[in-house]
């Protein structure tokens, strides 16, 4: 005789290892982690305040 399997935990790895495998696509497809998107947004911030440190105010002028 076969193995016996309970048939909702075994519902619930299918779906698991379904969702899984959705994810790794979707991270293929659209790339950055969240480290990555964090480090690149702080990067961008300081680029702006040093660049919003350079302006001139009009006022001396």
């Amino acid at each position: 005789m076969g193995e016996v399997v309970n048939l909702r935990m075994a519902k619930k790895q299918a779906a698991r290892k379904a969702a899984r495998a959705k994810g790794d696509t979707n991270a293929a497809k659209f790339g950055r982690t969240k480290a990555e998107r964090d480090l690149q947004s702080a990067q961008a911030e300081r680029e702006r305040t040093r660049l919003d440190g350079h302006k001139r105010d009009g006022k001396d002028d």
